[in-house]
């Protein structure tokens, strides 16, 4: 399937949020106009071609604000992007981030980031499809992903970098990072999802049921993304022995 075909096997629902994910994609891989630095939370941050850019969508704010983040414990970011949600980590306390991204601009943007704010010697920055390239026993008190919530076929090819941000071609990474996320938790830690109204919320927690974990909204809030309201949510995931 080519990157601007619309699904055929999707429902209206979801055909509509595939429409509007197709342009969040076109802009945010634009590079006329698209600045080579941008503020948020009160700071600057270097932005690079390819990285997924927070100036476009109210997500990497409202995740930076809304999460807790374990003061002098552990803290894993999935698809870091720019690296804001991670160096906020950092600032906020954390002794120890990891994070990664599968796009190698985004994890040189990530590194510059963390260099910019003085936290490098606690942000270690890596390449990988989502846990990969993680030593098998590490663990850790905080996992978080603002994940690529809006479903596609699962032939579908996502041949651009900022297209992996947004798509989840079968929702195979939303059930990987279920599977593989809650395994990755220390003996109290906490796993989260930044989500939103473009995403599936009900397959999110089939996907979840079967596993025997359960999804609770802990935020909410709506913004404007585009021409589209869409409702930003914190979703945390737990396993229904540990509740």
């Amino acid at each position: 399937m080519s990157t601007g075909e619309l699904p055929r096997a999707l429902g209206p629902a979801q055909q509509s949020s595939f429409d509007v994910g197709v342009r969040l994609a076109q802009r945010h891989g634009e590079l006329e106009g698209r600045p080579a630095e941008f503020e948020l939370l009160g700071l600057r941050w270097d932005l690079l071609p390819e990285v997924f850019a927070p100036i476009h969508t109210a997500s990497t704010e409202l995740f930076s604000q809304w999460l807790p983040y374990p003061n002098g414990g552990s803290f894993l970011e999935i698809g870091c992007g720019t690296g804001v949600i991670a160096v906020t980590a950092a600032l906020r306390g954390c002794a120890s981030v990891s994070a990664v991204d599968i796009v190698p601009a985004a994890v040189r943007n990530t590194g510059m980031n963390a260099a910019r704010h003085g936290v490098a010697d606690r942000v270690r920055v890596l390449r990988s499809d989502m846990f990969d390239a993680l030593d098998a026993d590490q663990r850790f008190d905080v996992v978080f992903w603002n994940s690529n919530v809006i479903p596609a076929p699962a032939d579908f090819d996502c041949a651009l970098p900022t297209q992996r941000a947004i798509f989840d071609p079968g929702y195979a990474a939303h059930d990987r990072y279920l599977r593989e996320g809650i395994a990755r938790l220390t003996e109290n830690g906490r796993l989260f999802l930044g989500f939103n109204s473009l995403g599936d919320l009900a397959r999110l927690r089939a996907l979840a049921a079967l596993m025997d974990l359960r999804v609770t909204e802990m935020q909410r809030a709506t913004h404007r993304t585009g021409n589209a309201p869409v409702t930003f949510q914190l979703l945390e995931i737990s396993a229904e022995h540990r509740l």
